[in-house]
């Protein structure tokens, strides 16, 4: 919805992608990734979210996909890094908010339980204790760096 009401901006050619880019990084894709930091999305998902932040990307720069043109040209016009990427620095930001909270709150509390009984047959769910547990992997992060805010915020800042 709020791709919907910028259009008239985004699509405008006299505006320049500057600000354009600078428009989709502040109002567009807040939206989109709102609360999406709690949930550990599935493949299908994560493809879904990158189509659509390309088709936005695409229209904002005037172009259509028969015209072939790489995705790393739009973004590096409109200075606009991936969404993914931007999605792992929310859920490891998400994740030092709470563990540098007190033992007793309530959410750090629920972190503890655990569950008696089996979980079904097949490949597990992706939990997003295990998206956690890879993201920390694929930034070489631990578990305890996030007691000092100022270097945790560092290490999991991305570049747009």
């Amino acid at each position: 919805m709020k791709w919907r009401a910028a259009t008239g901006v985004m699509c405008d050619k006299r505006i320049p992608l500057k600000v354009k880019g600078k428009f989709y990084r502040v109002a567009i894709r807040p939206a989109m990734l709102y609360g999406l930091e709690c949930w550990a999305m599935t493949k299908a998902q994560v493809v879904r979210v990158e189509v659509a932040e390309m088709r936005m990307l695409r229209w904002t720069c005037g172009k259509t996909l028969a015209e072939r043109i790489p995705t790393g040209v739009f973004r590096a016009e409109l200075e606009v890094g991936t969404i993914i990427n931007k999605l792992r620095e929310e859920r490891l930001r998400w994740f030092g908010h709470v563990r540098r909270r007190d033992e007793t709150t309530p959410r750090r509390r629920a972190d503890s339980i655990n569950v008696d009984g089996i979980r079904r047959r097949g490949r597990p769910k992706m939990r997003w204790e295990d998206r956690l547990a890879k993201d920390l992997i694929e930034l070489g992060l631990l578990e305890d760096m996030t007691s000092d805010r100022t270097a945790w915020r560092t290490r999991i800042r991305v570049e747009y």
